[in-house]
């Protein structure tokens, strides 16, 4: 194998889970802990990094409305 096809992919550390371990869902299936819907918490770690900080945003925009 030729050295260009050896080319490593830099290393790009993954987005943390935001929940906080308090896992209780509100009557639309909202997480009271992380504000993340039961889709968005099933499907985190299929996620790409962008993806994850949209879900994070959204989670962000629940908390800041139930406030």
């Amino acid at each position: 194998m030729s050295q260009s096809n050896q080319q490593a992919k830099p290393f790009q550390a993954t987005v943390a889970s935001p929940c906080i371990d308090i896992c209780d869902l509100d009557d639309d299936s909202i997480c009271l802990g992380c504000y993340r819907a039961i889709e968005e918490i099933a499907g985190w770690g299929m996620l790409d990094n962008a993806e994850k900080l949209e879900v994070i945003e959204l989670a962000n925009k629940r908390r800041e409305a139930a406030e």
